[in-house]
């Protein structure tokens, strides 16, 4: 897979998408082995031992991190058509990803790798795009620590992504761009970036990033079947939501740091 992606570098723009598309179809899709493995907890998680249970409440305050607008990314894009934005009511819960392409970018080609991410989920056709109605994530992360606004809506209300299969209402997706399986240093400006934007979006509705949130799954497809609640950290994997590798090892081993930087960034002791 590794040889893939320093191919891809190489490689003209849709052919790349295309293996990118596959790279991301493998990582989502692992086979029933490793699944078992999962179940019998022989993979690190990323919980804490301390827990809380999150009230939705007043808002707490956090600076809202400089986030650089869509506009800028989708520029010299292709544009998709796109359903009418739909909200939640307030941004509960937020889950991490990787977007599993390579981490040896330099951070002002982002707006580029963020064309080819959109492509692929809101392309179609000779694309091979998802056909989605928009890029899923709503923020995107660079290793530098620079925020992207994802999704259309407003990076200060509650839109409903497509992020997490059965958990994208009331929670936002925060993408981290490169790949971060075990062993892979993550940089220390990327985790600070995600704690800053996790704590302004949780501060909005009162949640404490530490905190437990209860969520209900609307997709069978859902590591927990429709209409079945489940406790969340409100700062999660992918994988505690959906059955993946995603956002990666090391990226599950840095969430009890973003979560005690979010909740000293919102001045919670």
């Amino acid at each position: 897979m590794h040889d893939i992606r320093r191919r891809l570098r190489r490689l003209p723009g849709a052919l790349a998408l295309g293996l990118l598309l596959l790279c991301a179809a493998a990582v989502d899709r692992p086979g029933p082995e490793r699944f078992a493995a999962t179940a019998r907890g022989e993979l690190p998680a990323a919980a804490a031992p301390v827990q809380r249970t999150a009230a939705v409440g007043d808002r707490v305050p956090a600076r809202r991190p400089r986030i650089v607008p869509r506009s800028r990314w989708l520029a010299k894009a292709q544009t998709y058509h796109r359903d009418p934005v739909r909200y939640g009511d307030r941004v509960k819960a937020v889950f991490l990803h990787h977007t599993d392409s390579p981490n040896d970018y330099d951070c002002a080609d982002t707006p580029r790798i963020i064309r080819y991410l959109y492509a692929g989920q809101a392309g179609g056709g000779a694309s091979g795009g998802k056909e989605w109605d928009d890029i899923g994530y709503n923020f995107l992360v660079d290793r530098c620590g620079t925020v992207y606004e994802g999704r259309a809506g407003g990076t200060g209300r509650p839109v409903i992504g497509a992020h997490t299969q059965g958990f994208n209402r009331n929670t936002a997706g925060i993408a981290a761009i490169g790949t971060f399986t075990e062993g892979t240093p993550v940089p220390k400006a990327m985790t600070n970036a995600i704690a800053a934007v996790s704590a302004w979006k949780l501060g909005l509705s009162g949640i404490d990033p530490r905190s437990h949130v209860r969520l209900v799954s609307s997709n069978d497809l859902a590591r927990y079947r429709t209409g079945t609640a489940h406790e969340f950290f409100a700062v999660s994997g992918h994988r505690d939501g959906y059955e993946t590798f995603c956002p990666g090892l090391a990226l599950m081993g840095k969430l009890p740091e973003i979560r005690e930087r979010a909740a000293a960034l919102q001045n919670r002791r």
